[in-house]
C-alpha cells in the first residue's frame, strides 16, 4: 500500500506541476492586456505602461510565472487587478457555494443512479427496465443548462417552492440556503445520473453472473436479498472511477447553472474575471480545480487499492 501511495502521490506532484506551466501559459498568451481594459479606450499609453508596471505585467513571462507558483506555494494567488483583494479570499467566498452545490448534486446523482440500476437489475426483462434505461438515454441528451430553466420556471416561477436565483449566504440559515441550491443540484445531478445508472448497471449484470451470486441464491437468498447484499457492494467498486470523475465535471462544469441561478459560485467567479481580463483570478481558481481534480483522483485511486486486493499486488516487486 505504501508503494501504491508513494507512486500516486509523485505523478500528483508531476501533474499539478505541469498543469500550472500550461494554465499559466494558456492564461498569458490570451488575447487582452488588463491594464489597457482597467483603464478604459481613451486612456494614454503612458498611463497603461504605469498600470502594467504596477501589476507586474511589464516583467518577463518566466518571472512572473515563479512569482506566482511560489506566492500560491505559500498560499498567496496574488492580488485581484479587478477588486484589490487577494485570490484567495474570492476562492474561498465562492468556494462556500461551489462545493456544497457539488456535493449535495452528487449525492443526489448517486442516490438516484443507485436506485434506478437495481431496479432495472431486478426487473430485468420487464417493462420497467425498458422505462428506466429510455430514462437514463433521455437524461443523456438534455443539456443541465436546459433543465435548468425549465426546473426554475416549473418549481421557481409557477409553484414557487424554491428560490428564482440568487444566493443568501448560510448565515441567513441552513435552509434558507439550501434552498438556493436545489434546483441548480437536481439539474446537474440528473443527467450525470443518467450516465451512472447505465454504468451501474452493466457492472451489476456483470456481477450477477459470478460464483458468490449463485452460491447466495443456492443458500436461499431472495434475488432483491442477493442483488443489495452482494451485487452491489460489488458493482460500486469499478463504479467509483465514474463518481470521481463526477465530482470534477460538477465542479469545473457548473458554469452556465450557476449563471442561471446567479449563484455567486466559482464558475460565475470565472466567467466574471474572463470578462473583466482579470487573468490572475483566472489562472487561480483553474489551478484549485485542478488540484482538486487531481486530489480526487489520487483519492479514488487509494479507495482502489482498498477495495481491490489485486491492485496492491501488483504494485509488489516480482
Amino acid at each position: 500500500m505504501r508503494r501504491v501511495l508513494a507512486a500516486r502521490a509523485l505523478s500528483l506532484a508531476f501533474t499539478l506541476i505541469a498543469a500550472s506551466a500550461a494554465i499559466f501559459i494558456l492564461v498569458d498568451v490570451a488575447p487582452g492586456d488588463p491594464a489597457a481594459f482597467m483603464m478604459g479606450l481613451n486612456a494614454d499609453p503612458q498611463s497603461v505602461a504605469a498600470l502594467r508596471a504596477e501589476l507586474g505585467l511589464d516583467q518577463p513571462a518566466l518571472q512572473r510565472y515563479f512569482s506566482w507558483i511560489i506566492g500560491v506555494a505559500h498560499g498567496d494567488f496574488g492580488l485581484s487587478y479587478t477588486y484589490r483583494v487577494p485570490v484567495g479570499e474570492l476562492i474561498w467566498e465562492r468556494a462556500q457555494v461551489s462545493f456544497p452545490l457539488t456535493l449535495i448534486a452528487l449525492g443526489l446523482s448517486t442516490a438516484f443512479a443507485t436506485t434506478a440500476a437495481l431496479f432495472a437489475v431486478h426487473q430485468r426483462g420487464r417493462w420497467p427496465e425498458q422505462f428506466i434505461m429510455g430514462g437514463a438515454q433521455l437524461g443523456l441528451a438534455i443539456p443541465n443548462f436546459w433543465l435548468a430553466i425549465v426546473l426554475a420556471l416549473i418549481f421557481s416561477a409557477g409553484l414557487g417552492w424554491f428560490s428564482a436565483g440568487g444566493f443568501p449566504g448560510w448565515d441567513a440559515g441552513f435552509f434558507t440556503a439550501l434552498n438556493a441550491l436545489v434546483l441548480p443540484a437536481i439539474a446537474l445531478a440528473l443527467p450525470q445520473a443518467a450516465i451512472m445508472t447505465r454504468v451501474l448497471r452493466t457492472a451489476m449484470l456483470e456481477a450477477m453472473g459470478e460464483d458468490f451470486v449463485r452460491t447466495a441464491r443456492a443458500k436461499g437468498a431472495s434475488r432483491w436479498r442477493a442483488l443489495t447484499r452482494h451485487v452491489l457492494p460489488n458493482a460500486l467498486i469499478p463504479s467509483l472511477t465514474i463518481l470521481g470523475l463526477q465530482f470534477s465535471f460538477l465542479l469545473a462544469g457548473a458554469v452556465i447553472v450557476e449563471n442561471v441561478f446567479y449563484l455567486p459560485g466559482l464558475g460565475r467567479l470565472i466567467l466574471q474575471a474572463v470578462n473583466q481580463r482579470d487573468l490572475i483570478v483566472v489562472r487561480g481558481v483553474v489551478l484549485v480545480l485542478v488540484a482538486i481534480s487531481v486530489l480526487v483522483a489520487f483519492a479514488v485511486d487509494f479507495l482502489h487499492a482498498l477495495a481491490d486486493p489485486r491492485l496492491r499486488r501488483a504494485a509488489q516487486p516480482a
